[in-house]
């Protein structure tokens, strides 16, 4: 809150749009409810009551820091015999249960952070928590090419806003060239890009990276939308 300015109501800010929730009662209760939580929602928030009576204004110090973290899987030891742990930026707030995948499948669940094995740098290997497995970590390889797509299948209103999320792996001496979404391939040419295909423009954005996340948002869904979406990049190597 900037110093002589009244505070902002974050239910009229955009950057929260359709994610608030008000939980509480003009009595006692106060919780509000996140949903879609981003990195940049990291902030410190504060409450703010009005009364009826003159001067009845406040506001509660110093208010709750949140921390918005994403799972990476962290690698030691040696050629074969390696140590993955499941990591976050900042502690959990409750204790959680860590699930392993290799290769896209569940293989462990256990209250540690820690998965200690044999591997092939073949394989992938990712973590979540559990109650939230639908937030994989991106998945960590040496020699793989994958791309695994969280739902292969997807129900969605018209009109409504879908996220259409998957990861990708690729050999770690490789770097990415280009990465783009896809519906179709055109006989001898190949599939294209659908962010230059006109018939997307204003409907889609790419919500992924160069690294493993290759989500993709398609906004205001129209019946034709209905289709096969693939995913596709090309690194340097």
């Amino acid at each position: 809150m900037e110093a002589g300015k009244e505070p902002k109501d974050l239910g009229q800010d955009p950057e929260y749009a359709g994610r608030l929730e008000y939980h509480g009662v003009k009595k006692k209760d106060c919780t509000l409810k996140i949903t879609d939580l981003r990195e940049r929602d990291s902030a410190t928030y504060k409450f703010r009551f009005i009364t009826d009576q003159t001067g009845g204004r406040y506001h509660g110090d110093p208010g709750v820091t949140l921390s918005v973290t994403g799972l990476q899987v962290k690698v030691t030891g040696g050629h074969q015999d390696k140590t993955l742990t499941c990591i976050t930026t900042c502690t959990l707030t409750d204790k959680p249960t860590y699930i392993w995948y290799k290769n896209g499948h569940k293989v462990k669940e256990d209250t540690s952070s820690l998965y200690s094995d044999s591997f092939s740098d073949a394989d992938s290997y990712s973590c979540a928590v559990k109650g939230r497995e639908d937030l994989h970590s991106p998945a960590v390889c040496q020699k793989c090419w994958s791309v695994t797509y969280t739902h292969q299948n997807i129900c969605a209103l018209k009109g409504s806003t879908v996220n259409i999320s998957c990861s990708y792996t690729y050999p770690s001496n490789h770097e990415i060239k280009t990465a783009f979404w896809f519906t179709k391939r055109e006989s001898g040419i190949g599939p294209k890009d659908l962010s230059s295909v006109p018939e997307y423009e204003g409907h889609i954005e790419y919500l992924g990276d160069k690294e493993s996340d290759c989500t993709l948002r398609i906004t205001d869904l129209r019946l034709r939308d209905s289709a096969g979406f693939r995913f596709k990049f090309i690194t340097s190597g």
